[in-house]
């Protein structure tokens, strides 16, 4: 859990980078209640199955679960509520715009403090062909194994 300029991570969406091509990234606040910030400060979190939608020119993301705070009692909400995200009005309407492209999605990458505010930062995404993930596949291990030379090379 990195602490960089004041900001801590609390969930990373590392599958959006293996399904999906990233085009464009968005930092955006979240619309929370007191447990559930309790609960992330806990690193409690995980947005592996959510998405974002856009209704009414309003951001919402669906399906990010955060479990209750267990201190919380009756204070607690649903974990897989649907949350508002707050945006500037240009980067809604941009978002809608591109969006609307065939083949194009907005997904979640990341969720982390930023001073005392908790951010999410969602992606203008479109999907990876089966061919395509091969591909990253391929290089990774290109990569891993050129890596290995380099080590052993090196250590003689």
């Amino acid at each position: 859990m990195g602490k960089e300029n004041g900001s801590r991570m609390i969930a990373n969406n590392k599958k959006a980078y293996h399904d999906y091509f990233i085009e464009d990234t968005y930092e955006a606040g979240i619309e929370l209640v007191g447990t559930e910030v309790k609960s992330l400060r806990l690193g409690q979190c995980s947005i592996k199955e959510s998405f974002v939608s856009i209704d009414h020119g309003e951001v919402y993301i669906y399906r990010m679960n955060i479990p209750p705070y267990e201190k919380g009692n009756i204070f607690n909400r649903d974990p897989l509520r649907v949350r508002r995200l707050l945006l500037h009005k240009s980067e809604i309407r941009k978002l809608i715009g591109q969006s609307a492209e065939k083949g194009y999605t907005i997904v979640p990458t990341k969720v982390y403090f930023k001073d005392s505010r908790v951010k999410v930062e969602i992606a203008l995404a479109r999907g990876k062909k089966l061919y395509d993930k091969r591909q990253d596949i391929a290089k990774k291990d290109q990569r891993r194994e050129a890596e290995k030379e380099f080590k052993v090379r090196n250590l003689k």
